[in-house]
Order: structure tokens, then sequence, then C-alpha cells
């Protein structure tokens, strides 16, 4: 099985719509199964016209939190000093520590100083993870970070751990994954196992930057990848500079996708973009060929 993942750095250059139509076509060929990693703010489902209770959810415990054990703790405040995320405070009528659930990021320092083991890590519910199966012929798995919790990297990875396994089961022939947007744990997460990326960007130099960032994270990983100018029109000028940048570094142009307001229209009416207009399979078959 093959899997591509498509990237930005910057959120809003139109990764998942181009996710989402490029998914359509691929189904219309061989078996695949897409994957929305954005847990953050998972949007390919609705791009898709899949509904929230459409999903088969389970809810996950990838994250941990510390607790104290109070009837082993003696007030030595050894906890207080190893804290990076600000989450111990002190009880001074208790003499103990009080840990804030929000602000743990369950790192577990506070329990590898405690000379009383009196700290604990507790695993809690930070998420959940679901499959639906689209109108398009192929199933599409997405999770959700809980709100107020950490540990979407985390998430990811049990996230495509699950897609694997479903797409053995179905024997699908590529994995589509519409990773998150930035170059953190979940980016990292995502990016990390695919035998193509595809990076998205627009002609702006915030989204110049933030792809040049996320493809060093793919140059760490060895991956091959090609780029997509999409709304390239917009900006014709600094369009040239994202060719050139491509030119100088040998990086395969994919396609320059232009502005059109079909494509707001195909988000406005949960459709990609290739189903509310078929004009627009010449533009993707082109990409998937290029592939």
């Amino acid at each position: 099985m093959r899997r591509i993942t498509i990237l930005s750095g910057k959120g809003g250059t139109g990764k998942t719509s181009i996710t989402s139509s490029l998914a359509v076509l691929l189904a219309r060929k061989e078996k695949i199964i897409a994957v929305d990693c954005d847990v953050d703010a998972p949007n390919l489902g609705l791009n898709l016209g899949v509904n929230d209770s459409d999903f088969s959810w389970q809810a996950i415990q990838t994250s941990e939190k510390a607790e104290l054990i109070k009837e082993k703790c003696n007030g030595c405040k050894k906890c207080l000093s190893v804290c990076n995320f600000g989450a111990i405070g002190w009880n001074d009528k208790e003499n103990k520590p009080i840990f804030n659930s929000l602000l743990c990021e369950g790192c577990g320092s506070c329990k590898l100083i405690c000379p009383q083991k009196a700290i604990k890590l507790k695993k809690v519910i930070n998420g959940r993870i679901g499959f639906a199966r689209t109108n398009y012929g192929f199933t599409l798995l997405s999770g959700q970070l809980k709100m107020g919790e950490s540990g979407s990297g985390k998430i990811i990875a049990l996230l495509k751990n699950k897609a694997e396994k479903m797409a053995e089961k179905q024997k699908a022939e590529m994995m589509l994954v519409d990773s998150a947007a930035g170059i953190g744990c979940p980016v990292i997460a995502s990016v990390n196992g695919s035998d193509f990326v595809i990076g998205i960007t627009e002609p702006s130099p915030s989204a110049l930057n933030d792809l040049k960032r996320g493809l060093q994270v793919v140059e760490h990983f060895q991956i091959p990848y090609g780029i997509i100018i999409n709304k390239w029109d917009l900006n014709k000028k600094f369009s040239q500079k994202i060719e050139d940048f491509a030119d100088k570094y040998k990086i395969p142009l994919l396609k320059k996708i232009p502005y059109n307001k079909k494509f707001v229209k195909a988000l406005i009416n949960l459709k990609p973009a290739v189903v509310y207009d078929k004009k627009f399979e010449n533009i993707f078959w082109s990409i998937i060929n290029r592939i």
C-alpha cells in the first residue's frame, strides 16, 4: 500500500479541499482509505459530506496526568522545582502540592524527582477516533483531541495505526493522509511512514515560509515530495518566486491551481470540488498522473 500525505505548513491554503478531490478521483480507480490527521480541527469529513453522527467513535487514552498520593507526601516541595508547565501549586494549609489538570502535560518529571514516590501518572480520556463510510466508496478515519487536553501527536499515531489495520482488512491500495497545519508533533506524526508528500502553498510570503519549514520535516524523514501552488493567479509575481524556489532545489511542481469561487461554493455545499463541478476533474487527474 502506498501512503500519500498532504501538508501545507500554513493553514487555509486549501489542503483539505485538495485532499478530498484527490480522494474522490483515486477511489474511482483503486481501493483507498482516507485519514484526517488534523485532530485539533478535523474538517475532511465536512468536505466529504460526512456528519459527526455518521462516525463510529471510540474514546481513547493517550495522555496522562500527575496525581498526588496524599498519605505518602511529606511536603518536601521538590516537585515544585521541576514542572516546566506551571501545573503544580502549593496548599499551605495541608503542606502538600496541588496539581492543575489543565496545565499538566503528563511528562512525569514530578514523579521521577519525588523521593517518597507520592506522585503517580493516571491515564485520562483525551480524545476520540472513529471511522465512517463516505458516499464516494471509501472509508474515512478521523480523530479529535478533547477540549483542554494534550497529546495530538499520540492520537494521530494511534489513528494511523488503526487506519493501517483497517486498510489491510479492506485490502486498500492507497492511504491518503490529510495532515494538520504547522510543523509540530501532529505534522511529524502525520508525515512519518509516508511514501510521498504533497506540499500545498499559496502565493504569499507566509505560506511559502511555512511550506519551507514543513518540507524540512519531510526531508528529515527522507521522503520524496512535490508541491502544488493553489490560487496561483491571485499573485502571479509571487507565484513565480515559488516556482523559482522549486526550480532551484529541484522540487517537482505538481500543479498550479487557479483561483475559482466554485471551490468556495463546493465547501459551502459540503462537496469536493470535483463533485461540485466536473470541470475540475482534469486539474486533479493531472496531479495524480504526475505523482
